[in-house]
């Protein structure tokens, strides 16, 4: 059975006419179980993550600010989000979601996080609405635990997945992979193991072909043994901060290739969503729902 990680701690309040659409992480489930793509028993709410296991890839320094609300004023501003405890309780609830779906994938193929995919976080500190980088920490877990040998990070959200190049510069068993837009936030770039910058109107055809010939490509380069997907939908052309031109079925498409990749080399993958601002809500969640919609086509 296909698990997807979910807590009700996701959809935290945030100040009025805030720019995150926090009530995504609400209406996805809702949405799921009401076409009834999924049931109640694929959901589960995963525990806190032990102090320890966040230290394998953050710095403790930077941990003790959110523990004890310690943030500066600029580094919240950074971060986007006000800091409180509840705050730091869900980062920590997320990244724990993220670890657990690893061991489930290692049985079903594919797991998921309604939430998590925050690649803008740095060992010692948060930007761009990430506070701790929850792939990465997965992975250092899955390479500390030997759940894995070889890791590939597929990061497809419209903002290069950063933090994650940064953490992982010098850990030659994970392969990290972004493709994004080139002139889109961050405006510095770090450096992946593969980077493919988007130039600003870029469609949704040309977007397939690119992805089309590298994940092929990557997956016999690399010949990991466990996958992360980053499944942001900020690729749409109806995205307030995207500057592509990809519509809602092409972003289909593109989380079908990922996955008929992956599964036809027999590589368990977690997925987690990143971002997503198209103006209407009802967009955002009906793109994230289709990346389930194709994990429960083929894994179910």
């Amino acid at each position: 059975m296909i698990k997807i990680a979910f807590d009700p701690i996701y959809a935290h309040p945030l100040p009025e006419n805030h720019r995150f659409p926090m009530l995504k992480y609400q209406l996805i489930p809702e949405q799921l179980m009401y076409e009834g793509t999924y049931t109640a028993e694929n959901f589960f709410a995963p525990s806190i993550c032990k102090e320890e296991i966040v230290l394998y890839t953050h710095d403790q320094a930077y941990l003790n600010k959110l523990l004890h609300q310690q943030l500066s004023a600029s580094e919240q501003r950074k971060i986007g989000f006000p800091q409180s405890p509840e705050l730091t309780k869900r980062e920590l609830i997320i990244t724990q979601g993220t670890i657990d779906a690893c061991l489930n994938a290692m049985e079903c193929g594919v797991s998921l996080n309604v939430a998590g995919g925050t690649h803008h976080a740095f060992a010692d500190r948060g930007e761009g609405f990430c506070l701790l980088n929850d792939m990465a920490i997965a992975a250092n877990y899955l390479l500390r635990k030997q759940f894995a040998k070889k890791i590939l990070i597929i990061d497809l959200d419209v903002h290069q997945g950063n933090g994650t190049a940064k953490l992982m510069e010098n850990e030659e068993r994970v392969f990290t992979f972004s493709m994004h837009g080139a002139h889109n936030y961050p405006f510095h770039k770090e450096i992946s193991d593969l980077d493919i910058g988007l130039k600003d109107g870029t469609t949704g055809q040309e977007y397939l072909a690119i992805l089309e010939e590298t994940v092929p490509k990557l997956i016999n380069q690399v010949k990991p043994d466990f996958a992360f997907y980053l499944s942001g939908v900020d690729i749409l052309e109806t995205d307030k901060f995207g500057k592509l031109k990809v519509s809602l079925n092409e972003c289909k498409q593109r989380d079908q290739i990922v996955f008929d990749q992956l599964k036809q080399h027999q590589i368990p993958v977690t997925v987690a969503l990143g971002g997503g601002y198209s103006p209407d809500v009802k967009t955002i969640i009906e793109a994230h729902c289709n990346t389930f919609r194709i994990a429960a086509d083929l894994y179910s």
